[in-house]
C-alpha cells in the first residue's frame, strides 16, 4: 500500500478499500476497512490534520480534498495490534533523536512481512510518537506538582485540632511556624504588625570598646530587632572629630535617629520607661535618612595618620642594593641571603664618608633597630667574616602572617601603644561578632569586617618594636593579647585543627614577627606566659641558650594566664582582651567565670571532683592536686564552694577526675 499525494492506491491483488472517516476535536480520522494484504486481514488508520485549506466532505470520501501535508501517519493493524509498516529494506534506515536509544530495526521477511520482536517493557510500543513523548512528561511533571501542593496544602491545620498544633508546629508563640515533613523542613517566619510598618531612616549611635554604656545600647536595640549602625571612635579614630562637632563633647553612647540627635544612655532608658519608644520610634524614622546623618564606617578606607620615617632607611636602602647578598658556608652549615660584617662596612665609607669605626656603630644602630641580626644571634655587630641578614631574608619570614612582601620601616611605635590599639579594634570585632558570653565566635563575619582589615594593617606595626621596654604587667596583657588575636586571625586564615595532634602543628607553624624575631602560639605561651617552660609531652623548651627571646620572657609563671587563653575550641576558656592596668583583677575574673561555667563539677555521693583537663597539661604551674582543690575555692561560687571546703574538711579521700576536653571550634 503506498501514500502519494494524499492518495491510497491499491497494491496487485487487494481488494478495493473502503473509507471511513471519523471528526473529533477538529481532528480528521479515516480508517480504511475490509481490506485483505496477502493473507493477512487489514485494517488501518490515516490520521489527517486538516489545514485551513482542507475540504473534507465526510460523505464522499471520494471528494476528499486533503493534501499530502494534513497527513501525519498511516498505522495498519494486523490482528487486532497496530504495527507501523516498515519502508523498503533498501532505503537508509532513519534514526533516532538526541536522547533516545534507538530499538533494533524489525527484519523484514523476503515476502516483504515483518519479523515480531522480542517483548520488552521498552518496546511494548511500536511507534515512537514525539507528540506523545512529550505530553507524556509534561503530565507526570504535572501529576508531581499536584502532589507537592497537596501536601503542603495538607499542612494547614485547623484551630481545633490540639494534637496537630501540638506535633508540627512549634515556636507559635515566638513567632516562627516550623513544619516537619519526611525528608523537608518548611520555617515560616511571622510578620508582626510592626514589621509591617517598614522603618525608612537608620539608628546609628557612637561608641568606643569596653563601654559599658555602649554595650547596654547595643543589646537594646538588637533585642528589639532594630538594624543600627556603630561607629567605634576607637578603631575609627577620625570619626571623633566629628562626634565633638556634632554633640560638643567626646562623650559615648550618643544615638542619632536619622540626622537628628538623640542622646546617651539616660535618654534611651527615660524613653523606654515611658513606654514611648516606639512611637518615638516611628516619628523621627518615618522619612528617609538625609545626607547630613552621620555616615556608615566604609570598608577599605583607612584613616590618615602621619608616620614618621626612620632616620636610618635612607641608608638601608643602599645596603639593600649595594650588598652583595648570597648563601654562604658557615661552621659546616649554608647560610642562605646573607652577607659579611666588613662588606656593610665598606659599602657604608664609600657611599656616606666615614670612618670605619663609625661604619661599625652604624652597623649595631642598625641591629638594635632590628634591620639586620647575625645569622646565629651571637652577636649585635661587628666587622670581619661574622655573617648578618636582613629581617626580610630571616628563614622564618614565609610563616609570619603579619608580613605582607616587606618590613614596616617607619620609626617603630611603642609597644605598649600597639598593645593597647590591638586591644581596642580586638575588642569592637567581640563585640560585633561574638555572642553576650563571648563563648560563640563569629569567624566568618570578622573576616569580612572592616575591624579584622584595620586589624591585619595594624600588626605590621609589630615588626620593629622594643619589647624589651615594657614593665611585667605590660608584658603580661601584651602576650595574652597577642595569643587571642592570633588565635582568631589563625583560624580565619588556615582553619581550626580537630584534635590535639593537629593542633600542636597549628600551635607551631603560625607566627608573627614581633621586635625582629618570631613567635608561635607555643612560643608565646610556653616561653613568654610560662617562663620558658616544656609544653605537654614535649622534650624541649621553646627558647635554647642563647635565644634573644628569652630577655622577653616573664620571670615566674602566674597559673591564672592558663584561664585567660583562649585556643578557639569549646573547652577553652572564652576569648577576651586584658589591660596593663587591671590584669590581675582581670585574669581572678576570668578563673571565676571558667569555674563557675564548666571548669569544675562536684559528685558529693561518690566524693570526686570533676577537673578540666588543663590542669592536668600544666599541672606544674599549680602544684599538688589538694593545693589546686583549696586554691580553686576562691573562684566557685557559694554552693560549690561550700560543698568542696566539706569534702576536704571531713578527713575523708577525695577523688579527683579530669573531664574531657572538646577540641571542636567555639563558633
Amino acid at each position: 500500500m503506498e501514500v502519494i499525494n494524499g492518495e491510497l492506491l491499491k497494491p496487485a491483488g487487494e481488494e478495493k478499500l473502503g473509507i471511513k472517516v471519523t471528526e473529533s476535536n477538529g481532528v480528521v480520522d479515516k480508517e480504511i476497512i475490509k481490506t485483505r494484504y496477502g493473507n493477512e486481514n487489514l485494517s488501518s488508520s490515516v490520521h489527517f490534520s486538516p489545514s485551513s485549506n482542507s475540504n473534507v466532505n465526510q460523505d464522499d470520501p471520494a471528494g476528499d480534498t486533503t493534501k499530502p501535508e494534513d497527513i501525519i501517519a498511516v498505522t495498519p493493524k494486523i490482528n487486532g495490534y497496530r504495527q507501523t509498516i516498515q519502508p523498503d529494506f533498501h532505503l537508509p534506515k532513519p534514526e533516532a533523536p538526541p536522547g533516545l536509544s534507538p530499538s533494533p530495526p524489525s527484519q523484514p521477511y523476503e515476502n516483504g512481512d515483518a519479523v515480531a520482536r522480542s517483548k520488552s517493557l521498552s518496546e511494548s510500543f511500536t511507534a515512537v510518537d514525539m507528540p506523545s513523548i512529550g505530553k507524556f512528561i509534561k503530565e507526570r511533571s504535572n501529576s508531581l506538582s499536584e502532589r507537592i501542593s497537596k501536601r503542603f496544602s495538607s499542612l494547614k491545620f485547623d484551630d481545633g485540632d490540639d494534637d496537630y498544633m501540638n506535633n508540627k508546629v512549634k515556636s507559635f508563640d515566638s513567632g516562627v511556624t516550623e513544619f516537619k515533613i519526611s525528608g523537608l523542613k518548611v520555617v515560616v517566619m511571622l510578620k508582626s504588625n510592626d514589621e509591617e510598618e517598614q522603618i525608612k531612616g537608620r539608628v546609628s549611635f557612637f561608641s568606643r570598646s569596653n563601654c559599658r554604656d555602649c554595650t547596654a545600647v547595643r543589646s537594646f536595640f538588637r533585642e528589639r530587632g532594630l538594624k543600627f549602625v556603630e561607629i567605634n571612635i576607637d578603631v575609627y579614630r577620625q570619626r571623633e572629630k566629628e562626634l565633638i562637632e556634632r554633640t560638643g563633647s567626646s562623650q559615648v553612647p550618643q544615638i542619632f535617629f536619622n540626622d537628628k540627635l538623640f542622646g546617651g544612655l539616660v535618654a534611651l532608658n527615660s524613653l523606654r520607661n515611658s513606654g514611648g519608644f516606639e512611637e518615638r520610634l516611628k516619628e523621627m524614622l518615618g522619612k528617609k535618612c538625609s545626607g547630613d546623618a552621620p555616615a556608615p564606617p566604609v570598608y577599605g578606607f583607612d584613616d590618615h595618620e602621619e608616620e614618621s620615617t626612620d632616620d636610618m632607611v635612607g641608608m638601608v636602602k643602599v645596603l639593600r642594593q649595594r650588598l652583595p647578598i648570597q648563601d654562604r658556608l658557615m661552621k659546616m652549615k649554608i647560610v642562605k641571603n646573607c652577607f659579611a660584617g666588613r662588606e656593610m662596612v665598606e659599602v657604608l665609607i664609600h657611599h656616606f664618608d666615614c670612618g670605619r669605626k663609625k661604619a661599625v656603630e652604624i652597623g649595631k644602630q642598625l641591629a638594635r633597630k632590628h634591620f639586620i641580626h647575625h645569622v646565629f644571634g651571637e652577636n649585635d655587630f661587628e666587622d670581619g667574616n661574622h655573617y648578618y641578614r636582613f629581617l626580610e631574608h630571616e628563614p622564618f619570614i614565609p610563616k609570619c602572617y603579619n608580613f605582607r612582601g616587606s618590613t614596616n620601616d617607619s620609626e617603630p611605635k611603642p609597644a605598649v601603644v600597639v598593645g593597647q590599639r590591638l586591644n581596642k579594634i580586638m575588642s569592637a570585632i567581640l563585640e560585633s561578632y561574638a555572642s553576650d558570653d563571648r563563648r560563640h565566635v563569629d569567624y566568618a563575619g570578622i573576616s569580612k569586617s572592616e575591624e579584622f582589615r584595620r586589624y591585619v594593617n595594624l600588626v605590621q606595626d609589630l615588626h620593629r618594636v622594643d619589647l624589651l621596654k615594657l614593665s611585667q604587667d605590660e608584658k603580661l596583657a601584651f602576650f595574652l593579647n597577642l595569643h587571642n588575636a592570633m588565635i582568631i586571625h589563625a583560624v580565619i586564615r588556615v582553619g581550626c585543627p580537630e584534635g590535639a595532634i593537629e593542633r600542636r602543628s597549628f600551635s607551631s607553624n603560625f607566627q608573627y614577627i614581633v621586635g625582629g624575631s618570631s613567635f608561635s602560639l607555643n612560643t608565646i605561651t610556653n616561653g613568654i606566659l610560662r617562663s620558658n617552660r616544656r609544653s605537654p609531652y614535649s622534650l624541649v623548651k621553646p627558647f635554647g641558650t642563647g635565644d634573644k627571646r628569652l630577655e622577653v620572657a616573664l620571670p615566674k609563671v602566674n597559673p591564672l594566664i592558663h584561664f585567660g587563653l583562649c585556643i578557639g575550641t569549646r573547652s577553652s576558656p572564652t576569648v577576651r582582651f586584658f589591660t596593663s592596668q587591671g590584669i590581675e583583677a582581670e585574669l581572678r575574673s576570668a578563673a571565676r567565670e571558667f569555674f563557675q561555667r564548666s571548669g569544675m563539677e562536684l559528685d558529693l555521693e561518690k566524693r570526686t571532683v570533676y577537673l578540666t583537663r588543663i590542669i592536668k597539661w600544666f599541672s606544674g604551674d599549680f602544684g599538688q592536686e589538694k593545693e589546686i582543690l583549696r586554691c580553686i575555692i576562691n573562684y566557685l561560687d557559694a554552693t560549690k564552694a561550700g560543698l568542696l571546703t566539706h569534702l576536704l574538711g571531713d578527713g575523708g579521700p577525695v577523688n579527683i577526675v579530669y573531664q574531657d576536653y572538646d577540641w571542636s571550634i567555639n563558633s
